[in-house]
């Protein structure tokens, strides 16, 4: 499973980079905003910044939902580096824009999923990956985890190609439960990611050496 840090901190990707384990970083303009990343001259300023950072996909998130529109803004977006990924929200004019980039060398992120019938619409316009929210359907009392397990056995069984990238982590269980279950990445807050280092028998276990070490 493939390791995304979901942000616009530059200095939390260099952590997650420094890491080890940092294989791309998916972003939007929430977290853009929270930068003080603002206007459209700086906004793809930063994402150029981002791919020169790290040497995985670099996902960017169109603003516009009519389909014309998505195509020109996410070709602006494309033209700044191989990497870059388009992310395109789950909406009719969004599958038809999926299809659209497929078909002229434009990868894409299908974000804004929360349903298999919706992960089925998205790998069949050809997306490269797709993006369901699990965080937020346990916030409606679902299970995010159950629906990744059930799109990786869709896929699975149709052959479709498109990768599943857990989204809306909100722990490092949620990492640990996603891993067992088939998705092909995981975007989440460095917190997550460093949340996984976490176990007291780890600390107890290294307190314990130490304190042996000062008696030789």
């Amino acid at each position: 499973m493939k390791f995304f840090i979901d942000t616009a901190n530059l200095a939390q990707i260099q952590e997650a980079h420094d890491l080890g384990i940092l294989d791309g970083v998916t972003t939007n303009p929430s977290l853009m905003a929270k930068e003080g990343i603002k206007g459209e001259a700086a906004v793809l300023k930063h994402y150029e910044t981002i791919c020169e950072m790290v040497e995985g996909d670099v996902s960017a998130e169109v603003l516009s939902t009519d389909f014309n529109s998505i195509v020109e803004e996410g070709k602006k977006l494309a033209a700044i580096h191989p990497n870059i990924v388009v992310k395109v929200p789950m909406i009719k004019d969004g599958v038809k824009a999926i299809k659209w980039f497929t078909e002229n060398g434009i990868r894409t992120n299908c974000t804004l999923v929360f349903s298999a019938g919706q992960a089925i619409l998205a790998a069949k316009a050809g997306a490269a990956y797709v993006s369901p929210f699990i965080g937020r359907i346990d916030d409606a009392n679902w299970d995010g985890v159950e629906l990744i397990a059930q799109i990786a056995q869709i896929y699975s069984i149709q052959g479709f190609k498109t990768e599943i990238l857990a989204a809306s982590i909100r722990n490092a269980l949620h990492i640990v439960k996603c891993a067992e279950v088939g998705a092909d990445v995981c975007t989440c807050p460095l917190d997550s990611i460093l949340g996984l280092l976490k176990h007291p028998l780890t600390d107890i276990g290294l307190a314990k050496f130490l304190e042996d070490a000062k008696k030789m």
